[in-house]
């Protein structure tokens, strides 16, 4: 929660993003607004091809809904904050909650705030990825910036564009 999937939605959206936002009732995390359904933006790759971009709500009590928009995706990135106390538990929750679909589907991390907050480190995660024998990329990202959010995506593209060429990424 808090990550910035609305931001990063935002940043590379065509068309302004359909949020489900409401007002935050969890106190612990400083936030007006929190997602409770879904994200919805827009982008048209290079070639025509539209891609269609999906932010789930981050708690784990809506996790219901990480089922759901997983169905038919493509890939998967999982967004992390560095500056919360604990992120690479927050990381396991992710790796936990959408265990089946990361047997078949790729995914790219992309981890925040690493420029205000440097620990853990990128290697940190990729030890811990290493440790449950998952090799994926780590991405450090301002999800506020277009460039770095389109960047994260063209490194999920490139997994999708791999397993279609029948090449393992």
């Amino acid at each position: 929660m808090g990550v910035g999937k609305t931001t990063a939605i935002a940043a590379i959206s065509e068309a302004p993003p359909i949020s489900t936002d409401v007002a935050n009732a969890d106190t612990s995390v400083a936030k007006a607004t929190t997602t409770v359904g879904l994200d919805f933006g827009q982008l048209t790759l290079d070639n025509g091809d539209r891609l269609r971009i999906y932010g789930t709500p981050g708690q784990s009590r809506f996790d219901f809904m990480w089922q759901i928009l997983i169905r038919d995706a493509l890939g998967l990135a999982i967004l992390l904050d560095n500056s919360r106390p604990r992120p690479l538990d927050d990381m396991h929750t992710y790796l936990d909650g959408f265990a089946d679909a990361l047997k078949e589907m790729p995914c790219v991390i992309g981890v925040s705030r690493c420029d205000t907050h440097a620990s853990p480190s990128l290697d940190d995660y990729a030890y811990a990825l290493q440790a449950r024998g998952l090799v994926l990329p780590i991405v450090a990202v301002d999800l506020r910036r277009r460039d770095d959010v389109i960047s994260l995506v063209e490194t999920l593209l490139v997994q999708i564009e791999a397993i279609d060429a029948g090449v393992s990424p």
